[in-house]
């Protein structure tokens, strides 16, 4: 069973920037894919960034240039950087697990990311 505790959410001005980070209760060396998640109120949960084990990294469009996802193997954390936000990037960010493929094994609870106008 792995843990994930996401932290660095607030409440930022459209421009700033947050950074992310998701920290494993075990090492993530075996873990395939680490993800960011993002719900927004009335809105399905979506897909953000993830990254593979050997390096590869996606994002959504929407965040393209914007967002950088990162791991950290040795502190068992994985980041995302947000920059330029904009109102409608405001949601709850959750981080993902997944030990081989498909769906995601673990989840976080997630953190509150709010952007004003």
């Amino acid at each position: 069973q792995v843990q994930l505790v996401e932290s660095g959410g607030g409440l930022v001005q459209a421009g700033g920037s947050l950074r992310l980070s998701c920290a494993a209760s075990q090492s993530i060396n075996m873990i395939n894919v680490m993800s960011w998640y993002r719900q927004a109120p009335g809105k399905q949960r979506e897909l953000v960034a993830n990254i593979f084990r050997g390096g590869t990294t996606n994002y959504a469009d929407s965040v393209k240039g914007r967002f950088t996802i990162s791991r950290d193997n040795a502190k068992n954390t994985v980041y995302l950087q947000m920059n330029n936000l904009k109102p409608e990037d405001t949601a709850v960010y959750s981080c993902a697990a997944t030990v081989r493929l498909g769906a995601a094994d673990y989840w976080g609870q997630g953190t509150q990311v709010t952007v004003s106008s």
